[in-house]
């Protein structure tokens, strides 16, 4: 046998025992994450007013737009460390904002990263950094190679091949994700106002109803649209890329958030501001080598119930991969698919200092959620927030003057309902909890059944306190990190920070 012929009976081999067709090996199609880092479903084509984004509703009606797509946990580690495992977080240990970075914690038996099930495939794995080698537009258009997991990868070992977009084209088939940061709080967000043409209008934006009616609100909320409008800037860049490199016929397109927007009562909170993600998926057209797979249906808006570890799922299903028999994700698209989901389970625990443990489930008109801890305050300290959410420093000027009424003056409330209740039809706010309501008993029930049976299922690892002396270290160091910077800004931060963009109330007093 000669050396091709002996290869290539060991590919086939390999293939085999991943439980892939040896006839998918010849099509295998590349697949390309783009992540936008905390951003919830403020396009334009979900609804959202003042936001243009052209590119996403253009890949939106050429592509498959799911409604109601979910991540695990509101917070970027713990969603990550679900989305990229197919797992729940809870399940693998992983639930803890900022755990396990001592390097203790590997992932269990039979559980991955999903680029480690598709190497042996024949996928080239890549997080890509960098887009262009032009310097000046490499400033804007690069992606952050954000990991952030809650677990040890193996040491020696890589989780991707390739962090440049231009050694792709060589690379394939490919499985690739990018991560842009102009949603997350930060430099990037507070400059994303730069970088278009079309800039928000904080006078005609929609807030929620759970924020004062304010200057700053409004201000705030308009650059999140900003920093929107930004990533569409840029999703645009990468389409054009396939196209140069002539991937755009053979490679589908995943957009999606890592979780909810980073606003107070959206990101580190398990409800729908915190948990609800933009997806859309798009299939390559016009390639008869890449036929349509089941349950896609080009142009349509799904109402689907998708939870992010069903991404991890379903792009192996894609890739030929049969699903791992420990993961829980469920395959939506393709020959492999499972029946949709009834309930969207979620939850957080600890993030940074602040320690919760809240899980919720929902379907599709109710979210009910449970809390270990009701006797500790809605906005229980959180530095970091504290520093960086100027509607958190509004909130409790506000509340100090005595001028909070109605939902934001329930944010300021020194302990919380055990249950809560939403008819997210009637409430899509979330502001009128129900769960004592003797009219929405049945519902209350059901979804609180549901939860226990699910906890009780994935062997819940949230149920198990942590050990006293980590959120202990996360406190020292969040007061080491950020006292500072609390103690020597002016009384009128909120007004004047970096976060409102081009929106800044007033000088500083």
């Amino acid at each position: 046998m000669n050396r091709f012929l002996f290869a290539l009976s060991v590919f086939s081999l390999v293939l085999v025992n991943q439980g892939m067709p040896l006839e998918a090996a010849e099509q295998q199609p590349n697949i390309l994450w783009i992540i936008a880092e905390d951003m919830g479903p403020e396009l334009s084509c979900y609804g959202t007013p003042e936001v243009k984004t052209p590119t996403l509703d253009r890949l939106a009606e050429k592509g498959m737009l799911f409604k109601n797509a979910f991540t695990v946990t509101p917070v970027c580690s713990t969603s990550r460390s679900s989305f990229m495992t197919g797992m729940y977080a809870m399940s693998i240990d992983a639930h803890n904002h900022r755990s396990h970075r001592e390097g203790t914690n590997p992932l269990p038996d039979g559980v991955r990263v999903i680029t480690d099930w598709l190497r042996p495939v024949g996928y080239t794995t890549a997080n890509i950094r960098k887009l262009t080698k032009d310097r000046k537009l490499s400033k804007f258009y690069k992606g952050t190679g954000k990991t952030d997991w809650n677990f040890t990868y193996p040491k020696g070992k890589k989780p991707f091949d390739v962090s440049d977009f231009d050694e792709l084209k060589n690379k394939q088939p490919f499985y690739a994700q990018i991560n842009f940061s102009e949603t997350h709080r930060g430099g990037a967000w507070n400059t994303s106002h730069q970088h278009i043409d079309h800039q928000a209008d904080p006078a005609k934006v929609k807030i929620p109803d759970y924020y004062p009616e304010h200057p700053v609100t409004r201000a705030v909320w308009a650059q999140y649209l900003n920093a929107v409008m930004a990533v569409d800037k840029k999703v645009a860049f990468i389409l054009d890329l396939l196209k140069r490199d002539q991937l755009d016929k053979n490679t589908i397109v995943i957009f999606l958030g890592d979780h909810g927007r980073a606003m107070p009562r959206g990101k580190q909170w398990p409800y729908d501001s915190g948990l609800h993600i933009p997806l859309i998926v798009y299939w390559p057209e016009n390639n008869s080598t890449l036929p349509v797979p089941v349950n896609y249906k080009r142009g349509e808006q799904s109402e689907q119930l998708i939870s992010a570890i069903d991404l991890s799922a379903t792009t192996l299903a894609l890739a030929g991969v049969t699903k791992p028999e420990k993961m829980q994700g469920q395959v939506f698209l393709g020959s492999q698919s499972e029946p949709p989901r009834t309930y969207l389970f979620s939850g957080r625990d600890r993030g940074d200092e602040t320690v919760f443990h809240i899980r919720t489930v929902r379907d599709k008109r109710y979210r009910y959620l449970r809390s270990k801890y009701p006797e500790r305050p809605f906005l229980q300290i959180n530095r970091y927030k504290e520093a960086s959410y100027p509607i958190i420093g509004l909130l409790r000027h506000l509340h100090s003057e005595g001028k909070l009424t109605g939902p934001p003056l329930k944010l300021m409330a020194q302990s919380r309902p055990k249950e809560e209740l939403y008819d997210l039809e009637n409430d899509p706010w979330e502001t009128k909890n129900l769960a004592n309501s003797a009219e929405h008993q049945a519902a209350r029930k059901k979804l609180a059944l549901a939860l226990d049976e699910w906890m009780e299922k994935i062997d819940d690892k949230g149920r198990i306190p942590e050990d006293p002396a980590i959120p202990k270290f996360w406190d020292e160091r969040s007061i080491r990190v950020y006292t500072k910077r609390l103690e020597n800004r002016p009384d009128n931060w909120f007004e004047i920070d970096s976060a409102l963009g081009p929106y800044k109330i007033q000088e500083k007093k």
